[in-house]
């Protein structure tokens, strides 16, 4: 009895890992939108500056649930939950990188005269960061219907990363002037569109931990 008091605790050392890196790839996502929205350019830095620390963590993570898989020997549902928290923790390594990748392009827009205001692109920015919020209440709360809405809120963000492209290649090809803008606000939009697939992957990982059933592929159905 005593020995699995130990192991829970464990797992719940475990959860709180994963949710405090959690916290700082959500705020990174956060202040890179809002300075990729904005041409915040300090924002932008702040974001960049602050990705070592997000590395680290996942570099803790893996340590610690490597230690869990083998000393401890889980089976079920705690090596579902030791799995999918790994799972979880790659996806929000890859947040912060897509939050950096974002950063760079608010930097470079930031030293230009800005775009016209875009309602697709902050309309992409909020539901990229919904979802996000999201999955990671999911997570928390092992909710695998607010999962599955994660899931189905996918195809909204990949309708508006293909219509800003769509807009912005047709504006480029009136407008010349604004071609290289145009082509770093496209890509901060597939950087956009790549976080709600992340976010995505972080609700897929959710059901598989709650249920075992593995969602990749078939987030949506």
């Amino acid at each position: 009895m005593e020995q699995r008091a130990h192991f829970s605790k464990k797992l719940e050392d475990l959860k709180v890992k994963v949710l405090r890196m959690a916290a700082l790839s959500e705020s990174a996502v956060h202040k890179a939108a809002k300075a990729f929205l904005e041409n915040d350019s300090d924002l932008a830095e702040e974001v960049i500056l602050g990705d070592n620390v997000i590395n680290e963590l996942e570099d803790d993570l893996d340590n610690f649930s490597l230690e869990l898989l083998a000393l401890d020997q889980p089976m079920a549902v705690d090596l579902r939950t030791i799995v999918g928290g790994q799972r979880i923790t790659v996806n929000l390594e890859r947040l912060g990188d897509e939050a950096v990748n974002l950063a760079h392009r608010a930097m470079f827009l930031s030293t230009r005269p800005p775009l016209p205001h875009n309602p697709k692109m902050e309309l992409l920015a909020s539901t990229a960061k919904k979802m996000l919020s999201n999955a990671l209440k999911a997570y928390v709360d092992e909710d695998v219907a607010l999962a599955g809405q994660v899931c189905r809120m996918d195809d909204k963000a990949d309708d508006l990363n293909i219509a800003i492209l769509r807009q912005f290649v047709s504006d480029m090809v009136t407008e010349s002037r604004i071609v290289e803008r145009g082509v770093h606000a496209i890509i901060g939009a597939r950087h956009l569109e790549r976080i709600a697939d992340l976010a995505t992957n972080v609700a897929e990982s959710t059901v598989f931990i709650v249920e075992g059933t593995s969602m990749k592929h078939n987030c949506k159905e």
